[in-house]
């Protein structure tokens, strides 16, 4: 799935910036067009599948929350 966001991203936002350097007559707006795309698609990714998980710490790693040293109050 995260592929295919990317593949898609990449090719909408491409041909979007083929068909305005064609009607503009410039050549860097396919280039500009992919590189939004693949940003776009990468921030849909992120937001899709949740985007970076906290790593668990190495001494809790493994233990329930009861299992875990207390500070003292």
């Amino acid at each position: 799935m995260a592929f295919s966001y990317l593949v898609s991203g990449a090719t909408i936002y491409g041909l979007i910036g083929w068909g305005l350097d064609r009607w503009l007559g410039t050549k860097y707006l396919v280039v500009i067009g992919i590189l939004l795309g693949v940003a776009l698609a990468i921030y849909m990714t992120f937001g899709r599948f949740g985007g970076l998980r906290p790593r668990a710490d190495k001494h809790s790693e493994g233990r329930r929350e009861s299992e875990l040293p207390r500070e003292p109050e």
